[in-house]
């Protein structure tokens, strides 16, 4: 029985081109105790696998979290087969804003401890007492008012492309950095008579931690149902005003959904207004910054000197200069390099070349 990818990303993509059929990039998750996450992968990477699905799966003993890509003539079969578990019978699908064929190239269900890294003890409150959730009228409502405030529960390279005007920004690089900051800095003093209104990209986030500040006594509590992307989809279907600033950023090889014509972010090289993410083309540095097309040419999308001279190497010297190295985000941390002249406005600790 195949559990696992046969095709490279190369071969996916021209069976994908072959095919000439539209795929539906879809995203959701659902918290639930599954008893054997194992066995469920499996059974998902079986039923998907065979209706051509790819994506990012996560299944935990407290849920899944996944980012796929469906082709679009299998899609009722895909949720037929949702519908078929009982937990995710009539989940909602958060459809991407803007479709792209080659959002994913392989089929990826990881067992995790967790469907989201938070840092959080369950055991410790109650994670079903979540917070209220608010469709896009009625979030447009609440952030208006003087006595509201307005998280953005994402990370620094996310919200900098794109935000809700108003918004708290954390300046975190996970998740699990952003609880303990915006407890000290904004809960705290508003737990007692604040609207606490949070938002992410597709809900999950909010789902969890709208439980973890009612734990700490915050009062009135509240967040984005469906989050960035189905408040998108809430506005254009009812002619509701548009408070997003910018694109939504998403974790996929688009990065990046339009969602106002706002460009509120700078090239991290040369500081001219860009808000499109690369990856730097030396993999052994892969970091995550913008840039734009001028300096894309102009560094052969690199993030510095040091990384253009690397890839013009032989590949086998990269080879060897990557043996042993384990850099991963310890060293390259998402947009934030002191090689970046205008990247994110954060002070950084010197890091290793």
């Amino acid at each position: 029985m195949q559990l696992y990818n046969k095709l490279s990303a190369k071969e996916r993509e021209a069976l994908i081109d072959e095919a000439g059929e539209d795929r539906l990039t879809i995203s959701f998750y659902q918290y639930h105790n599954i008893g054997n996450p194992k066995i469920f992968r499996n059974h998902l990477f079986v039923a998907w696998d065979a209706l051509d699905v790819l994506g990012r799966i996560y299944v935990a003993k407290e849920g899944i979290n996944a980012q796929l890509s469906v082709p679009a003539p299998k899609f009722n079969e895909f949720k037929a087969h949702l519908d078929s578990i009982s937990f995710l019978n009539g989940i909602r699908l958060n459809v991407a804003i803007e479709q792209y064929n080659k959002s994913f190239l392989k089929l990826k269900i990881k067992v995790r401890n967790k469907i989201l890294a938070d840092g959080l003890n369950d055991e410790t409150f109650d994670v079903t007492n979540k917070g209220v959730h608010l469709k896009a009228k009625d979030f447009n409502n609440i952030i208006s008012q003087d006595n509201t405030v307005l998280i953005d529960m994402r990370n620094h390279y996310e919200h900098e492309i794109g935000h809700f005007k108003g918004a708290i920004l954390p300046d975190v690089d996970t998740f699990r950095d952003s609880l303990p900051q915006i407890v000290d800095d904004y809960i705290e003093g508003a737990k007692e008579d604040k609207n606490i209104v949070m938002y992410c990209t597709g809900g999950i986030r909010c789902e969890k931690a709208s439980a973890y500040f009612k734990h700490l006594g915050a009062k009135n509590v509240y967040q984005l149902e469906g989050g960035i992307i189905e408040y998108v989809r809430q506005i254009k279907a009812e002619g509701l005003e548009n408070k997003f600033i910018g694109k939504n950023f998403v974790f996929d090889d688009r990065m990046a959904e339009s969602v106002s014509e706002d460009v509120i972010a700078s090239c991290h090289q040369c500081g001219e207004p860009c808000d499109t993410h690369t990856n730097c083309s030396n993999v052994d540095c892969n970091l995550l910054f913008i840039q734009c097309d001028s300096c894309k040419e102009k560094m052969e999308n690199c993030c510095s000197v040091e990384c253009v001279d690397i890839i013009h190497l032989p590949e086998e010297k990269q080879k060897e200069l990557r043996k042993g190295k384990n850099n991963s985000n310890k060293i390259f941390k998402k947009g934030r390099s002191t090689k970046l002249k205008y990247m994110h406005k954060v002070e950084l600790e010197t890091e290793k070349a």
